[in-house]
């Protein structure tokens, strides 16, 4: 899938499920965020097992996709469960991260292009996107895909010393 960069130059990207030999690398791109944004609210860095089981228990249920460029992993997309409850087998939160220095140039949207479309083939009603606020490139892309905000909670979170407002968007695939 080609995407456009600011450069107006077309990338050459593919999308595809997780395989184990990506797990360093989605490791590495989360870490950037736990230990320099408060857009994940997990504090500590996660080790490569700590991730692969991760991967291993989201997938059981979701979609876990990366986006690679010349064969490096330049960012990733997933759903998990949204709660425990059984209540809400059939809801899912979506999210995506890219490499820090990825930005801004439609990777995000071709990995949400590619997790919605599989989402929308399963059995998942509701997908959720948890923002950490403020975060308007994360809002943007939501907005994009057809999600509506739906929730605002001030204050929930706690990072490098500020409070975090959470925000939740919502997109419901099927009719009940």
């Amino acid at each position: 899938m080609p995407v456009v960069n600011p450069l107006d130059k077309e990338i050459a990207v593919n999308i595809r499920a997780c395989a184990p030999q990506d797990i360093s690398a989605i490791c590495d791109i989360y870490n950037h965020y736990v230990q320099n944004t408060p857009v994940t609210f997990e504090e500590t860095p996660l080790s490569d097992t700590d991730m692969a089981t991760r991967v291993e228990r989201y997938t059981k249920l979701y979609p876990w996709l990366v986006c690679e460029i010349d064969e490096a992993i330049t960012g990733y997309a997933y759903a998990s469960k949204w709660k425990e409850r059984s209540a809400y087998k059939t809801t899912a939160e979506i999210t995506v991260y890219l490499q820090h220095d990825m930005t801004a140039k439609g990777l995000g949207s071709a990995l949400y292009s590619a997790l919605i479309a599989e989402l929308e083939k399963s059995d998942c009603h509701v997908a959720l996107g948890c923002i950490a606020l403020p975060n308007q490139a994360s809002v943007s892309l939501h907005e994009y895909f057809g999600f509506e905000k739906v929730a605002h909670f001030p204050q929930v979170g706690r990072k490098f010393g500020k409070w975090i407002d959470v925000g939740y968007w919502q997109k419901t695939f099927k009719a009940s």
